[in-house]
């Protein structure tokens, strides 16, 4: 092979042709640095016959640079970012660079210089030197992320570097992980746990594409029966590929995996520092890293030997990625699956109307556990009507979830209220002249936190203190919150039972393993009487002392719009509602609604989770929405206004006239503004029949848009702003 064809990294350009210079050895899969104009950039040697792209004459050819010291992109993971890149109407590079997205990893072996504390002082102490101590204890990094982690400057950092405070370390950035046994422990298995970690081993051992769904209900133990099909694939030397939908559940989870395979897993997340993200990436690449628990983008990493995957939380609405490629990760591992050759379990106490349509055909087969684990019993469910239970003036909490806090904080148990609003208050204006709060960026209010003292988008992450006067009329001591969020309800908790040791759970609170891992430590001791916490509680954690659950808005989630809103409110309420009573103590669920009889919240307490399915697949099918129609939408944004919304009419216009496929819009986007920048939206519904993907590229393809428009397409879509 004298020429070979590359996928360069860059979306904007397509596949280059190179000249193989005398004595290179080059096979599909593997990356190189190629030359491109006066510099180099990262390509991968492609198939020619699967990327179709202009022939150039053999003298044109300009030589390769190089071949980067890495092992070749294997031949499943290049059929999967082909298939993701067409199923999901994104640039093959921009799928590409999801493989490759440690750049420190393609360098080859090295060591690096990190520091840690030498437990010596300055001659100097200064505030900031204080906080750098403080903060560092146990920590070792480089001068940036150390920086990063007790929040000062460099050049803080390498004072005391220089007062011989902080040490270097030379570390080899490749060092082995601690291998995982899978016969380190023994565990004790339910009959239904045995059952079904029997069928996932057997079909771990037949090494072929076998779709699950591990459905059980909270608490039965799905995590302890699928670490038995580990077991196996460990056996056999194959790697695993776990995936969790938020980083605050791994560390729970690494514990439960390391008091089972004695040592943990290797972890890929956006908080690893760099050195980590490279060490990991390289032990993937190489086959040494046999166990990988991560979010969404651990799906695209290089596996020499996957063996196993399994998505946990598979209906979480988080492995659905809303922007640059806007992939799920929960169907993305069922392709990778396919093209692996492998077995993939998709855990779950409340599954996606999707994965359950592919029961019912035959696609995924499904294995149950249908009762909680240790003879624990599923709590008891109660709605209360706040029409009729009406909180106080200027109170969130009504009389029977005030009076079940107040008993389960004499009966020294834990209580748990779910509220999906982080900050204070959803709102803050002006009592004087109304002025509304409001992001300069987005077309959305700021929300007031009081724990940090500021007024934040949650869309962009603007932040500004809360003003002394109102920023419109000038009257001081004037802005009122309105609305309750999770601090707000925390406070009234305060209020009403001043004793209790209240914790807010959120991702404000909970934003690194650590946070959460000492979060986890400081309930399992007794230390918290009462968690107020957001989506981010309702899942993965395990507290037996924990007996009530109040959920205190459920009808919030049916507000909006959201054309999942039903399913998305049941898994949520059900999931929170699992946390309690998993120990031995019966637990209790307490919903406040100003709808009782609304079908997702009447099945909620009923528990009847069939007679919700079954109510919701048929209202989805007289709607043609998934799982019986498709759904996507096309995005349109810029800078100016008037070029987004002249973008969106000249795509509008420009529609396909489809007897299988609906189109409408352009409209603007119910976030109109985003991030500084405009917003407008179609969205197509279509039948399972339909061309849906190839009729969009297109129709899309046909049209120029002025530089500062961007066009996005959201196949599949779960976030409707």
């Amino acid at each position: 092979m004298n020429r070979v064809r590359c996928l360069v990294l860059n979306a904007a350009l397509g596949p280059l042709d190179y000249k193989v210079p005398e004595g290179m050895s080059v096979e599909p899969g593997q990356v190189v640095e190629c030359p491109l104009g006066p510099r180099a950039v990262i390509g991968i040697v492609w198939e020619a016959e699967r990327l179709p792209g202009a022939e150039v004459p053999a003298e044109k050819l300009r030589a390769l640079r190089g071949l980067l010291p890495i092992p070749p992109l294997p031949a499943p993971l290049r059929r999967l970012i082909e298939w993701t890149a067409d199923y999901y109407c994104a640039p093959l590079a921009s799928v590409a660079r999801m493989a490759l997205s440690s750049g420190g990893a393609l360098k080859g072996p090295a060591t690096t210089i990190e520091y840690r504390l030498t437990g010596g002082l300055p001659e100097r102490m200064t505030p900031q030197r204080q906080a750098a101590l403080e903060a560092l204890e146990g920590e070792q990094a480089t001068i940036r992320e150390l920086a990063g982690i007790a929040g000062v400057s460099e050049g803080v950092l390498r004072g005391l570097v220089n007062q011989g405070c902080l040490e270097p370390v030379e570390v080899d950035c490749d060092r082995p992980y601690h291998p995982a046994r899978p016969e380190f422990a023994q565990v004790d298995l339910s009959d239904h746990q045995q059952a079904a970690a029997a069928t996932l081993g057997e079909a771990v051992k037949a090494g072929a594409f076998a779709p699950f769904l591990l459905d059980g209900v909270t608490g039965s133990g799905k995590t302890e029966t699928y670490f038995e099909p580990i077991a196996e694939a460990l056996r056999m030397d194959r790697q695993v590929l776990v995936l969790l939908p938020e980083i605050a559940l791994t560390e729970a989870f690494l514990s439960r995996f390391e008091e089972r395979f004695g040592a943990k897993p290797v972890l890929w997340h956006s908080s690893l520092k760099s050195t980590e993200r490279r060490r990991a990436w390289r032990a993937i690449a190489n086959g040494t890293a046999q166990v990988v628990v991560g979010a969404r983008s651990a799906l695209f990493l290089p596996y020499a030997a996957l063996g196993l995957i399994v998505v946990d939380e598979a209906h979480e609405v988080s492995f659905k990625q809303d922007d640059g490629v806007r992939y799920n990760a929960r169907d993305v591992a069922v392709m990778r699956g396919a093209f692996e050759e492998i077995p993939v379990i998709l855990a779950s106490a409340t599954p996606a109307l999707e994965s359950l349509a592919m029961v019912e055909s035959g696609t995924y087969a499904k294995l149950d556990l249908p009762s909680r684990f240790g003879g624990a019993e599923m709590p008891t469910i109660r709605t209360v009507n706040l029409t009729e239970h009406v909180p106080g003036r200027g109170s969130w909490l009504a009389p029977p979830l005030v009076e079940a806090l107040e008993d389960r904080l004499a009966r020294g148990e834990q209580s748990l209220l779910f509220l999906n609003r982080r900050g204070y208050a959803p709102l803050t204006l002006c009592r004087n002249c109304g002025f509304r709060f409001q992001c300069p960026n987005c077309s959305a209010w700021l929300v007031e936190h009081r724990f940090s003292r500021r007024l934040a988008c949650h869309h962009c992450g603007h932040e500004t203190p809360p003003p002394e006067t109102c920023p419109d009329c000038g009257e001081p001591d004037c802005l009122v919150a309105c609305g309750p969020g999770v601090e707000r309800i925390a406070d009234e908790v305060t209020e009403r039972l001043p004793d209790a040791r209240v914790f807010v759970a959120t991702s404000d609170t909970l934003n690194s393993p650590g946070r959460a891992a000492e979060f986890v430590t400081l309930v399992e001791s007794g230390g918290v009487d009462v968690i107020v916490g957001t989506q981010l509680v309702t899942k993965g954690f395990h507290f037996p002392d924990l007996t009530l659950v109040g959920v205190v808005d459920a009808d919030l989630g049916l507000e909006g719009g959201d054309l999942r809103a039903a399913e998305r409110t049941y898994q949520q309420v059900a999931q929170v509602a699992g946390r309690a009573g998993r120990g031995s103590k019966p637990g209790e669920v307490l919903i406040q609604t100003r709808h009782p009889d609304a079908p997702v919240i009447a099945a909620l307490a009923a528990g009847d989770r069939d007679a919700f399915y079954e109510a919701e697949t048929e209202a989805r099918r007289m709607a043609g929405a998934p799982p019986f129609g498709r759904w996507a939408a096309i995005i349109v944004s810029s800078e100016e206004e008037s070029d987004a919304r002249d973008a969106a009419r000249r795509i509008g216009d420009a529609r396909p006239r489809q007897d299988d496929m609906a189109i409408y819009g352009p409209a603007p986007a119910p976030l109109s503004l985003l991030r500084g920048r405009y917003r407008y939206r179609l969205l197509i519904n279509a039948k399972r029949s339909a061309r849906l993907q190839d009729t969009i590229r297109e129709w899309l393809s046909a049209l120029d848009h002025p530089a500062g428009v961007r066009v996005g397409v959201d196949i599949d879509p779960y976030s409707f702003v």
